[in-house]
């Protein structure tokens, strides 16, 4: 009887012990500082990037390379067609690379020179004939997204450097809060090209904004060169024999009844028509209230929230959880953009010149409302975007992370070609024609009826984006007692293959030795 006892005691001791060991897995702490500083300043090499292109690419190529308006849109509209194209082989290329390196870290290396010399182009302008600029534009979009198709993958690195959810959020966290200062560098060209050709006649400004398009190229090219050497992988993966083992069909119909992801596709899918307000914002900071210096005198305000609001989305996820949370963000979005539209952009006087300073003060207060959600937005997305690859690995095993970016990259990239066409068709719509003086320099329209049309633009469809996204994520079903039973059955899947693979590398080290 007593032995009965003793074993059963053991049989318990070993079982809570085994739980135990899973337990800490998932909750042990991973990342050295180091990794973390590399993690967050390719975030911000990449934000400066990326902040600098879609503020400036369409009206740098519309007004100094002279591009048709139309033309502009049509290109959008193929090369983002391409691009998601092409985003089928790299999520398929991606998903089944094993390295030493690991799956993700080469592609912050290999694909450096495409996007490197695609984003260069983009902001060159060489004089060429009307057909030659469409080439050359097309080339310089087609390279830089193909570029770009591969080094997106760094991105994954959100959910297989740690294990740990929690470190995992507050590396969320962290970065989004640092990547706040990825708009200060890029915030300084409207000053640079409204001053300096002043300065220097020899000076254009066509040749600030090619100038600075080299400087910020090259700080994402050297943080991401960094990011290689310094971070590490640790999320447990298929072997290569599996995952060529795995039907490429079957995890693609995984994917396509996934609801949860399914919800962050079309919150996505809705949130990428902002981009066509905000590629208007260099038309209506020069048109509407008479220079570009504007914009950036109303982003050293409307930036401030941005440092409270990225520590209080994490608070607030801890609340109400990520997937409330999101849902607030959207729809206190839409409201403010709306009001903001009827209320207009030159309460004071007739015209916005009227009394400039009172309307400047106004536009970016209300500027800093509408942007209150952004930051908690953009803190709320890979959250509830890594949990969904947590659902997939919960439901079938698999880590399919750069194949699932794949199908969301359909739908995004076709809002992409949507809103890239919008961009520049709204502008024909509104019948803009850009106006420059005899030095090539850019100078403001005055008629009413396009700066109404650009207003309307930038209020409206980013009010529509808010209020789509947060209505997207009723559907999103991982949250409460669902999540934590996720999180507990998932450290047991995770427990067993590093189980497995210990005994595979015991093995193989036994094997060598003999």
């Amino acid at each position: 009887m007593a032995e009965s006892v003793t074993k059963t005691v053991d049989e318990i001791s070993t079982a809570e012990q085994e739980t135990l060991d899973k337990l800490a897995y998932t909750k042990k702490r991973y990342l050295t500082p180091k990794e973390i500083a590399a993690y967050v300043l390719v975030n911000f090499g990449q934000k400066n990037l990326s902040q600098f292109v879609t503020s400036n690419m369409e009206f740098f190529m519309i007004t100094f390379l002279k591009l048709n308006t139309t033309a502009y849109a049509n290109i959008k509209l193929f090369t983002t067609i391409y691009d998601a194209l092409d985003d089928t082989i790299s999520g398929l290329i991606i998903d089944r690379t094993r390295t030493r390196w690991g799956r993700v870290r080469p592609y912050l290396m290999l694909p450096l020179p495409l996007w490197v010399i695609g984003s260069i182009m983009m902001f060159t302008a060489p004089s060429l004939s009307p057909t030659a600029r469409v080439v050359y534009v097309s080339i310089a979009v087609l390279i830089n997204g193909l570029g770009m198709s591969y080094f997106g993958a760094w991105n994954l690195m959100t959910y297989n450097i740690t294990p740990n959810m929690d470190e995992r959020n507050n590396l969320i966290t962290l970065a989004k809060f640092f990547e706040i200062f990825g708009v200060w560098l890029p915030s300084l060209v409207p000053v640079l090209v409204d001053f300096l050709p002043k300065l220097n006649s020899k000076i254009t400004m066509s040749s600030v904004y090619t100038g600075f398009a080299y400087f910020l190229v090259a700080l994402a090219a050297i943080t991401a060169v960094f990011g290689f050497f310094a971070m590490r992988e640790r999320v447990p993966l298929q072997s290569r024999e599996e995952m060529n083992e795995t039907n490429v069909f079957e995890s693609i119909k995984q994917i396509f009844t996934n609801r949860p992801l399914f919800a962050i596709i079309f919150a996505d899918f809705f949130n990428n028509f902002k981009a066509v307000g905000g590629s208007t914002e260099s038309y209506f900071w020069l048109n509407n209230t008479g220079r570009l210096t504007n914009g950036t005198i109303a982003g050293l305000f409307t930036g401030i929230p941005n440092y409270f609001m990225v520590p209080l989305a994490g608070k607030l996820i801890k609340k109400f959880g990520a997937r409330k949370t999101a849902i607030g963000a959207g729809l206190f979005g839409f409201g403010a953009y709306m009001l903001t539209f009827f209320i207009g952009y030159h309460p004071f006087g007739q015209t916005f010149s009227d009394h400039s300073v009172l309307n400047l003060v106004w536009v970016t207060f209300a500027l800093t409302i509408c942007g209150l959600p952004n930051k908690v937005i953009l803190v709320c997305n890979p959250i509830l975007t890594a949990d969904t690859f947590d659902y997939m690995e919960w439901k079938h095993g698999l880590r399919n992370e750069a194949l699932v970016t794949t199908v969301q990259g359909y739908f995004s990239k076709f809002a992409q070609s949507v809103t890239g066409w919008l961009s520049g068709m709204v502008l024909t719509w509104i019948n803009y024609i850009p106006l420059t003086d005899s030095l090539g320099n850019a100078i403001p329209q005055t008629d009413p009826d396009i700066l109404n049309g650009i207003w309307a633009v930038f209020c409206i469809l980013p009010a529509l984006a808010r209020g789509g996204y947060g209505l997207s994520f009723i559907f999103y079903n991982i949250h409460g007692d669902f999540q934590q039973r996720i999180i507990a059955e998932l450290a047991d899947i995770r427990a067993e293959r590093l189980a497995e693979q210990n005994v595979h590398q015991a093995q193989g080290e036994n094997n060598s030795n003999e």
